[in-house]
């Protein structure tokens, strides 16, 4: 007869006052880690011990039972119960509930101790994730749950926010098909429709599960807070108005993402208009006002430049304080390795402040001011842009001075005056001796001989400035320099110009682009520096180090470079043109990459046809990848190539830098248009 397995023995429970334990040294737990004893102590206050501590008999150096309990394994919750003693919270001689094995146990204590700590588990985070969401749903607020669970409201909240995205990602998710992080990322969307076709697509291969592609994905309809829009109206003032917000909690800078976009570009023209009207009352004729202006808007326009207000005596005692306020936070909190938060804020918002100072107010002759405007933009990084002082031309004082109705416009006697009293007055008279006593009288001199006399002059001059280079840098410089900041000035003798580049046709975006902010600031720097009236121009071009005139005879002779393609010129021309500035770029190294073009739907895809977006993803990634989207409509198809194209650097024939053998060939061709002008663009985006 076969013999009867022995049956297992679970343990031997009894309650043991707590004055009877004592924590052993066969506890195999060293290091903390996990929630604090404080932390713990509260949670058994709060419901109880809900694990046995593991006990053994303390036997002397005889062998005998002390009738005290050495806890090899459960020390943390022996520890908690120390502090509910000492709290006075349960009593020193309470019963502990306590599995206890015998004294000689053949296991030792050391390995009870590690196998209740190594065969333990954790929750899995999608379990953690729906218990908190049934404790929500029992009536527990975020606040309670993380108080009795020892986290943070909103770790509480991100968690909530995961137990409700679809359920067929959680189970995706609770397979390992998924990552936490792009689990994470679908919580920007409540539709579960909408999540799961993007689950799909990306298990298609149309998307990658990039978190940061998901979120894009599912905010395309949506405004960020980093958009200049939001930026200048701030977030506050969108709220306030009732607009919606979409918050992404798990990032802890983001502020949301506008959901009513109407609303917002109501209220950003709203408070445009109203900045613009503060402008207009500081008595300028007009004032235009924009999100933005194309590159160029001013073109034209002559600048009238006004005078810097000095400091007052209250400003600059309050700019010392501040500055004697950023040496007290320098000196306390230099020493350390880390200036706390607060301090560091301080002394961020003091150094701005200071900072404020710097840009000082102008002032402007009210008479200017009756004739000239202003234009109000914002800038891709939400501030308000004022560049005030621009006088149309048809709101210039007139410089000739008509005759009476009862004189000949052709009689010697008219006059031609100009309204500038630093202009010399020129009558033009007749040619035949005058008879009697006008033979005493000075007449003007004949034209002919005018001509004849200032024709040597001017040879004798272009020799004179032959022999010297530096004046002849100083005229060109002096020259191009009135051109682009004096615009409107009549005069000089240099018979060369640069003409800022008019570009009817242009992307609206472009004047936020890093070349034309770059362009923008390095105007203002110079305007910043040009003397206040052109009469002052030569001895100040004249005055400026040899490499500062340099720099700004290079950004002179920059605003009048183009690489502008206008069908309305005659085609040989663009050609030349475009030669022309393809062998500039490659002189320069212009890479339009580096300086920040992407094929966008707003720059690229959106307008050209599918065949155009399937080539050039063809060309960026491969035929694999133009496969993946050749089936998508055209907006979806645009949308899509735009992802597939970040990064990869590509760019459309008319932005790639021409090598040297490209532009032999196209030199070749005089007659030949390049095939992306022979195109009708019309034709092509239709």
């Amino acid at each position: 007869m076969a013999k009867a397995k022995p049956q297992l023995v679970l343990g031997n429970f009894q309650l043991i006052p707590f004055n009877k334990l004592v924590l052993s040294q066969a506890n195999v737990r060293r290091i903390k880690n996990g929630a604090s004893i404080e932390d713990l102590a509260a949670d058994i206050a709060h419901r109880g011990l809900l694990q046995n501590l593991n006990v053994r008999p303390f036997v002397n150096e005889a062998g005998e039972e002390t009738g005290m309990y050495d806890v090899p394994a459960g020390g943390r919750r022996f520890l908690a119960l120390s502090i509910l003693v000492k709290q006075k919270r349960f009593a020193k001689d309470g019963g502990v509930p306590c599995n206890l094995k015998a004294a000689n146990d053949p296991i030792s204590a050391e390995e009870d101790s590690l196998a209740e700590n190594v065969f333990r588990s954790g929750l899995h985070p999608l379990d953690e994730f729906r218990a908190y969401y049934e404790l929500s749903q029992k009536g527990l607020g975020h606040e309670t749950i993380a108080a009795r669970f020892t986290t943070t409201p909103q770790i509480v909240k991100q968690r909530l926010k995961m137990a409700t995205v679809s359920p067929k990602l959680l189970e995706a998710y609770g397979a390992n098909e998924m990552t936490l992080e792009t689990l994470m990322a679908f919580t920007l969307s409540d539709d579960h429709a909408r999540q799961e076709q993007l689950w799909q697509d990306i298990a298609d291969g149309i998307y990658d599960d990039e978190p940061s592609d998901i979120k894009a994905l599912l905010t395309e309809d949506t405004v960020s807070s980093t958009d200049k829009r939001v930026a200048y109206l701030g977030m506050e003032a969108y709220i306030a108005a009732g607009g919606p917000v979409r918050r992404d909690l798990f990032d802890e800078a983001d502020e949301g993402y506008v959901e009513d976009v109407a609303l917002l570009d109501r209220l950003f023209t709203e408070q445009l208009k109203a900045d613009g009207e503060k402008v207009g009352a500081e008595g300028w004729k007009w004032v235009q006002v924009s999100s933005s202006f194309p590159v160029g808007h001013n073109n034209g326009l002559r600048r009238i430049h006004g005078k810097e207000i000095p400091i007052s005596e209250a400003e600059y005692a309050q700019r010392e304080a501040m500055r004697r306020e950023q040496d007290d936070l320098t000196e306390k909190y230099s020493g350390g390795d880390e200036w706390p938060e607060e301090a560091s804020r301080r002394y961020d918002e003091l150094e701005e402040a200071i900072d404020d100072f710097a840009d000082r107010p102008f002032a402007y002759d009210p008479a200017e001011m009756a004739r000239a405007g202003a234009f109000v933009r914002v800038d891709v990084h939400g501030r308000l842009v004022i560049e005030r002082g621009f006088v149309r031309p048809e709101d210039e004082i007139q410089s000739v001075e008509m005759p009476a109705e009862d004189t000949d416009p052709a009689s010697p006697e008219t006059e031609v005056q100009s309204a500038t009293p630093q202009q010399a007055v020129v009558t033009v008279g007749g040619t035949g001796d005058a008879e009697g006593d006008e033979d005493n009288v000075i007449k003007p001199l004949p034209e002919r001989l005018i001509s004849e006399l200032t024709s040597h002059r001017t040879v004798a001059l272009q020799d004179a400035v032959a022999q010297n280079p530096d004046a002849a840098l100083t005229l060109l410089l002096h020259k191009l320099t009135t051109d682009i900041f004096f615009k409107g000035t009549v005069g000089g003798c240099l018979d060369a110009s640069v003409r800022s580049v008019h570009m009817p046709v242009q992307a609206a975006s472009l004047a936020d682009t890093p070349s034309a902010q770059a362009q923008e600031e390095q105007e203002q720097h110079f305007q910043k520096e040009m003397p206040e009236s052109h009469e002052q121009l030569w001895d100040f071009l004249a005055a400026l180090p040899m490499g500062r005139r340099l720099e700004l005879l290079a950004f002179c002779v920059s605003q009048g470079v183009s690489a502008y393609f206008d069908r309305s010129t005659t085609p040989y021309y663009v050609q030349r043109r475009l030669e022309a500035a393809d062998h500039l770029a490659s002189v320069v190294g212009l890479d339009m990459v580096a300086v920040g073009w992407r094929p966008t739907v707003e720059t690229y895809l959106g307008r050209v046809t599918k065949a155009r977006i399937l080539e050039a993803v063809r060309e960026a990634k491969g035929e694999h990848a133009a496969q993946l989207i050749d089936h998508l409509k055209k907006d979806e198809m645009a949308k899509e190539a735009e992802r597939l194209l970040d990064g990869t650097g590509w760019l459309p024939e008319p932005l790639r830098l021409a090598n040297a053998s490209d532009i032999a060939a196209e030199e070749a061709e005089d007659q030949a248009l390049p095939a992306f002008l022979a195109e009708d663009p019309i034709a092509e985006a239709a």
